[in-house]
């Protein structure tokens, strides 16, 4: 099956039926200008309902030191999610500091912008490749897909997850397209912005295995 990361979960509906639809990464946002995301209080409470087999994640944007120990001092995370500025060396010392995996997001629009592969899968235990915004929007979430040829022939160094605009109805296209073994979904399985639809997440997921199963 392709492996699932349902991101931006708030409620526990949500991580239940993510959890038991088979998700491999359940993801808590920590970036107050999003609607999904959470204190650390309330995000302790959600990752306190994933089964040990779930990987849980913070997504966070350029966070300083100060946030990131006031999140893990409350928040049992396994994996950080780094979207933003962060350089090679930023990501190699919050790795280095915290402990936790490190997932880097890099933003795509054009070829040129897969120029940071190489130093980023030399320091991050994952790289995400998303869509890239408009500078006044959300880093991710925004529901926008970029051109997922442009990851045919990638020399990937680590595992990666493409993410960016990724619903029931496109996923096996973005399979087939790109070759992703894993993937990043939110707004597609959303209600609305910041509330996922549990029927939807478990389509997501079904798909998800379908896809990568034996013809």
């Amino acid at each position: 099956m392709i492996d699932v990361k349902v991101c931006g979960l708030t409620d526990p509906e949500a991580v239940r039926a993510a959890a038991e639809g088979g998700a491999r990464w359940l993801g808590f946002v920590f970036y107050p200008p999003s609607p999904r995301a959470l204190t650390p209080a309330q995000a302790a409470a959600l990752a306190a309902l994933a089964p040990r087999r779930c990987t849980t994640v913070g997504v966070l944007v350029d966070p300083d030191d100060a946030l990131l120990r006031e999140i893990l001092a409350e928040v049992p995370l396994d994996a950080l999610q780094l979207h933003g500025s962060q350089s090679p060396e930023r990501i190699a010392a919050i790795k280095a500091a915290t402990g936790c995996q490190v997932i880097t997001s890099l933003s795509i629009a054009t070829r040129e912008d897969l120029a940071p592969v190489r130093e980023h899968a030399e320091v991050a235990d994952m790289l995400l490749f998303d869509a890239k915004a408009s500078p006044e929007a959300l880093p991710g979430g925004n529901g926008l897909a970029f051109d997922w040829r442009l990851l045919e022939g990638v020399q990937v160094q680590r595992p990666w997850l493409l993410a960016g605009g990724l619903n029931a109805a496109n996923l096996a296209a973005a399979v087939r397209l790109c070759g992703a073994r894993a993937v990043d979904v939110s707004s597609g399985v959303e209600a609305a912005p910041g509330r996922k639809d549990p029927a939807k997440i478990r389509e997501f997921l079904e798909i998800a295995a379908m896809v990568g199963a034996p013809a």
